[in-house]
């Protein structure tokens, strides 16, 4: 039996990941610990086979007086829990990072793809935050002391906060642009049995887990609208102008970008347990 302790109490992913491990609880012991307060700093991490720290602040802001809680949060406090739990004697640290840091999206009509070659080039404080917790807690690594970062894209399932909720008020909406584009996302049953994995199998490394197949915005605007017996028109009458906009307003490239994680990068999609079209029902 394997004991897990989650740093990041409440959080979507972490609660996720603890209910998912539960499912099989004579394989699992899994504990959350507050990082808000110094809870995190009164526990002896030997005593946990993973730790996996998901605390942070998830979601980009341009308010620059929130730049020096991103680093304080996103690195500062990710680089001393994973030296507590090395210091401790912990043996394997799964750390959340972000697909963030490889930069904005690019404008309609590219596709970035981002491959084994691809340079991280973070732009903006939460990006910058999320790669230096990368890098740093990479170089604590030894041969007792496993170190996993996962480079996760868009992370969705019910009840998940950000970008993707505001898509289900759009899919009310009788128009759409009909905008072609690829992204790279996972469910979140999908990312909690990646965990689920690279714990059983005591992996280190970087991972950039997705969905087996990359989806589109109005995929997804279209299966919104379908579960929620709504009809949604796609047009293309406002193509140009989206496109031509797309080119200085950041917004527009988020909703109709193209942003994918090579398929190579992803391993051999074992810990897919639910498909595109089902996973976006079901996040309804």
């Amino acid at each position: 039996m394997k004991r897990i302790l989650i740093t990041g109490k409440n959080s979507y992913i972490g609660e996720s990941c603890r209910r998912w491990l539960e499912k099989n609880k004579n394989e699992y012991i899994v504990e959350e610990v507050e990082t808000k307060n110094d809870d995190w700093k009164n526990l002896n991490y030997a005593q946990y086979d993973t730790i996996i720290h998901v605390a942070g602040i998830a979601h980009v802001s341009s308010d620059p007086k929130m730049e020096d809680l991103y680093y304080k949060v996103n690195r500062d406090l990710a680089i001393e829990v994973a030296k507590k739990a090395k210091t401790d004697g912990a043996k394997q640290f799964i750390f959340m990072s972000s697909m963030i840091i490889y930069g904005k999206d690019e404008p309609i009509g590219k596709t970035k793809e981002i491959t084994s070659d691809t340079i991280p080039s973070a732009t903006d404080f939460y990006g910058k935050s999320k790669l230096d917790a990368d890098i740093a807690i990479r170089n604590l690594e030894t041969d007792s002391f496993k170190v996993v970062i996962i480079r996760t894209p868009m992370v969705y399932g019910p009840g998940c906060k950000g970008n993707f909720p505001k898509l289900k008020k759009i899919a009310k909406m009788p128009f759409f642009p009909n905008v072609e584009n690829k992204r790279s996302m996972i469910y979140i049953d999908n990312l909690c049995e990646f965990f689920k994995q690279t714990i059983d199998k005591e992996t280190r490394g970087t991972f950039y887990p997705q969905n087996r197949d990359y989806i589109s915005t109005i995929q997804i605007i279209s299966i919104m609208a379908e579960t929620m017996n709504k009809k949604v028109h796609l047009i293309k009458l406002f193509n140009p102008l989206i496109k031509l906009l797309s080119k200085k307003v950041g917004l527009i490239n988020k909703v109709f970008g193209s942003k994918i994680y090579s398929k190579d990068l992803s391993g051999d999609f074992s810990y897919i347990v639910v498909e595109n079209d089902e996973s976006i029902r079901r996040s309804i």
